[in-house]
């Protein structure tokens, strides 16, 4: 009845997992992707170029060697965007051959072009040459990814006044850079620039950064920001950003003017569903450009699934990889275990780099859990001496009366590798003495764990003491 039982429109992260899943369960399944885009945002323009840009900061830069060989250290005196853009081509073009060769050990037909919906069972692709192929499926994933949102009032123009994108495609290094908001992508790309000796100021309408992460956590990671010379100015807005032969002026509501080589605008990510022609499948996106779905990530219509960025927070190539595979899971009917639920790991790759499963100390607070902190800092760690890493910490949130753990936040070196400690660990079941009893190979960064939940313990017991 149908050209395909399954249809995926993307092959970013969601998408690829979503097509894969049903050629597993032995379903006819095909991608639609533009030429020069599969892999998605995430492949080409979004985490894997910022993550390998990241990696080749640290190395170049010998920022973490810093504190054995002294703050002039530095692997390479004069690091140029060629430097850094080698690396993430290579990158690039290796992830791009391993999704293309997993598609095509799977049987997934990869059509090239652009998709639009016909009706809610017809896609139209619009071919490079020009022609339109008409496709039918069963199901159908939206799985399109989102672009960086881009203030009308904003002059783009790619090398100056730039995008989270268009960062990527600098000509050279700046000296200074204005970057507006402080969310995940912002203060990633803030504190690569800075690592690199470029002036970094970042400013921010809200009173925080990264509100959704622990207090402490954020406090520690401004503090070592700061030390790399970024300034924020927090409560502040931008009014305009004039160009001009030199490079640009950002003034802002306050009155404030800020000169700097390069502005980089990370006002949030935008959907792209514009093209797609929803309302033929019966289908709308709010203004963000995102599509609503349950909790089996189906949209109003019910054999439409939508998945990743396009569905919103937490908007990670990690979760997007896992609704992808759960929504092709749910169209034909293959059971799944569970919910992504409360345990899914944030990681955000700043220098340093943040990660944390489960609640923070305020989520507690404000729900009225009682919960003890146990902490664990690089410093006091052999590892963390050997790494140079005197700055990282461990943070155990565990529940006062039964033991278990609330969250689990780390801040430093390899944080984003750590975290999945504690996520076995809760996602287990498991008690604060699972990891107090626990022997950790020595000399190790995951030996913070059973340190953190030390403290924690012996906190609680001296509490008891107290009580009788």
């Amino acid at each position: 009845m149908y050209d395909y039982d399954l249809l995926v429109i993307g092959s970013g992260p969601g998408g690829q997992k979503a097509a894969i899943a049903g050629a597993k369960l032995g379903r006819r399944t095909a991608v639609v992707e533009k030429r020069h885009m599969l892999g998605g945002v995430s492949i080409n323009t979004g985490t894997i170029p910022s993550k390998t840009l990241r990696e080749a900061i640290l190395y170049l830069t010998g920022i973490n060697q810093r504190e054995m060989y002294g703050a002039s250290y530095r692997l390479k005196n004069t690091i140029t965007v060629a430097d850094l853009s080698a690396r993430t081509q290579h990158v690039i073009g290796r992830e791009i051959d391993v999704i293309r060769s997993q598609l095509s050990r799977n049987r997934v037909e990869t059509l090239v072009g652009v998709a639009r919906f016909v009706d809610d069972h017809t896609i139209g692709v619009s071919e490079p040459d020009g022609g339109v192929r008409t496709v039918t499926a069963e199901h159908i994933v939206i799985a399109v990814g989102t672009r960086p949102a881009r203030p009308e009032s904003v002059a783009f123009d790619g090398r100056n006044i730039v995008d989270s994108d268009q960062i990527l495609a600098l000509e050279e290094l700046p000296s200074s850079m204005v970057v507006v908001g402080a969310g995940v992508i912002g203060i990633e790309y803030a504190s690569m620039f800075a690592a690199l000796g470029t002036k970094v100021t970042v400013v921010e309408r809200r009173e925080r950064m990264l509100d959704f992460c622990d207090l402490e956590i954020v406090e520690a990671l401004k503090y070592q920001l700061r030390d790399l010379a970024v300034t924020f100015r927090f409560r502040e807005s931008v009014s305009r950003v004039a160009r001009h032969d030199g490079g640009t002026l950002t003034v802002l509501a306050s009155g404030k003017r800020i000169p700097a080589d390069t502005v980089m605008y990370s006002a949030g990510r935008q959907g792209l569903t514009d093209d797609l022609d929803l309302a033929n499948a019966g289908l709308t996106a709010d203004a963000r450009g995102r599509i609503e779905v349950n909790d089996d990530y189906q949209t109003t219509v019910p054999h439409i699934y939508a998945v990743g960025d396009v569905i919103g927070f937490p908007a990670l190539a990690a979760t997007s990889m896992e609704q992808g595979r759960r929504a092709a899971y749910h169209a034909f009917g293959e059971p799944v275990r569970g919910s992504l639920g409360a345990l899914q790991p944030i990681g955000i790759y700043t220098i340093p780099e943040v990660s944390y499963v489960g609640r923070t100390e305020d989520e507690l607070t404000e729900a009225n859990v009682p919960f003890e902190v146990g902490i664990s800092r690089y410093r006091e760690l052999a590892r963390g001496a050997i790494l140079g890493d005197s700055y990282g910490m461990l943070k155990l949130l565990v529940h006062a009366e039964n033991g278990t753990l609330l969250g689990v936040h780390v801040f430093g070196t390899g944080a984003t590798e750590l975290i999945h400690i504690g996520q076995t660990v809760m996602g287990c079941g498991a008690t604060v003495d699972y990891l107090v009893d626990a022997v950790f190979n020595y000399p190790t960064l995951a030996e913070s764990y059973k340190v953190a939940a030390l403290d924690a313990v012996n906190k609680l017991r001296a509490v008891k003491r107290f009580l009788g």
